[in-house]
């Protein structure tokens, strides 16, 4: 359960960024409430997923998804670069966070 709430809890970090850059693009009371809201949600989840699982484990976990998920929508709706090493560094990350998950 607290592995749901963890990956939850990095996705939500995600909308926080897409929060950020909005506000950057255009400083409103919706993209504020997303900004905020996003990363609100996303620290009470990581702080209950973080009763179970431990503190470097959680902390690496959360934010290879923030970081990851933030590259992709990036990508995706920012019309950011894409290009073979970015897609391989986050892979890299992936990678990791799955063998920290493995040997948790």
């Amino acid at each position: 359960m607290n592995w749901l709430l963890l990956i939850t809890a990095g996705l939500l970090e995600v909308v926080g960024v897409i929060g950020i850059k909005r506000v950057a693009q255009r400083n409103n009371w919706t993209n504020n409430l997303l900004l905020i809201a996003g990363f609100l949600l996303s620290f009470q989840l990581l702080i209950r997923a973080m009763e179970t699982i431990p503190l470097a484990t959680a902390y690496a976990v959360w934010t290879g998804i923030g970081t990851v998920g933030a590259a992709v929508v990036g990508m995706v709706f920012f019309r950011e670069p894409r290009t073979w090493a970015r897609i391989g560094c986050m892979l890299g990350i992936l990678l990791s966070v799955v063998g920290l998950k493995v040997v948790s």
